[in-house]
């Protein structure tokens, strides 16, 4: 017994089934054993039949009994209960099997965002991961929490139907990409600032202001991604907090410049205005104090209410008009053409209509 043995199995056992082994290889009684290690011939059978553990103090006893290292028992017990762990989370998990239909899982992996698994298991923990989460028990503690609080944080009318869980993937995977943007720490007056700049790229294509945008922002300490949007999560635009620096997420939704930056500032008013504890979220037809506010920052920062009053009192709204009264302002034509549709001076079906960009998706 004096030379220590090297064990090297390629499977996970329980410890007690190679203490077990030993016992006979050495003609060793579990009393024996219990005399010669100073444990109690329970504790040793305890052990033996994986009732009770392996601890490092008995690895270093059996170190010396058998020749066999410490280190070995400690990881023979470590992985044994990991083992018995991760058996236990896929038993729990394979009770979860139907959440997986709640998800835009297919969207999530035709798109990168998770990994194709076959088996419903795995792609489970995909989705997981995804989330940063353990189980889905945490994940609803921690979305559906956020996303149905009464401080108007989900703030959606009865009547528009909206999947929570294509929302939070779709948020979510807003918080993944602004981790990687590098941002200065928030600095509300840079911020402000910054808008009367941004405000001039309304009339650029997604390839050239996406890129200018998103570097502005981040010299003020706000980041802005663009993620597209989740099927049934209808939703436009979003302001959330990680910490100290504020996110905009935008999705395109609605495809044409007047909506895209509309909401971009909708949402610029948001961080300036109004609660880092709440996640605001933007569709069609929200209606509240907040939003109301929010609107009003957007409206009056594309267009300034008084040179907007100026052009309305002229009562033109030809094509000339609207262009020439969008460079005096420095804003796209479209966003023009949208604030008279919206204010009704001019009907939304409109040859003017051709006056917006309309963007494509663009990776």
């Amino acid at each position: 017994m004096g030379n220590k043995n090297e064990f090297n199995p390629d499977y996970i056992v329980p410890p007690g089934e190679t203490l077990e082994e030993l016992l006979e290889h050495y003609d060793m009684t579990q009393a024996e054993l219990a005399e010669r290690t100073g444990r109690t011939p329970k504790l040793i059978n305890e052990i033996i039949k994986g009732k009770a553990s392996l601890t490092p103090e008995t690895g270093l006893q059996l170190e010396r009994v058998f020749g066999v290292e410490a280190e070995f028992w400690n990881n023979l017990e470590s992985n044994y209960r990991e083992l018995l762990a991760r058996k236990k989370s896929e038993e729990q998990l394979a009770e979860q099997k139907d959440f997986l239909r709640k998800f835009p899982v297919k969207f999530m992996t035709n798109n990168g965002w998770i990994k194709a698994e076959k088996d419903k298991l795995k792609q489970l923990e995909e989705l997981l991961s995804f989330f940063g989460v353990a189980s889905f028990d945490a994940w609803k503690e921690v979305w559906e929490e956020l996303l149905n609080q009464p401080e108007a944080a989900f703030r959606k009318t009865k009547s528009f139907s909206a999947s929570t869980e294509s929302i939070a993937v779709w948020l979510r995977k807003g918080e993944i990409e602004a981790r990687g943007i590098q941002c200065a720490p928030y600095n509300e007056k840079k911020f402000k600032e910054s808008l009367k700049e941004i405000k001039q790229l309304s009339d650029e294509d997604p390839e050239i202001f996406v890129p200018k945008l998103t570097k502005a922002c981040a010299k003020a300490g706000v980041a802005v991604v663009f993620v597209p949007e989740t099927p049934t999560s209808r939703v436009s635009g979003a302001t959330t907090w990680s910490g100290k620096r504020p996110i905009i997420i935008l999705s395109f939704r609605y495809k044409s410049n007047d909506h895209l930056w509309f909401t971009f500032f909708h949402e610029a008013g948001h961080i300036l205005k109004h609660s880092k504890k709440i996640t605001f979220l933007e569709f069609k037809d929200n209606v509240d104090e907040f939003e109301e506010e929010a609107n009003h920052f957007a409206s009056d920062i594309l267009i300034p209410p008084k040179d907007y009053q100026g052009f309305i009192k002229k009562r033109d709204f030809s094509e000339q008009a609207i262009t020439t009264f969008a460079e005096e302002v420095k804003i796209a034509p479209g966003v023009v053409v949208g604030r008279l549709q919206h204010d009704g001076y001019i009907p939304y079906p409109t040859k003017l209509n051709y006056l917006k960009k309309s963007y494509k998706w663009f990776n």
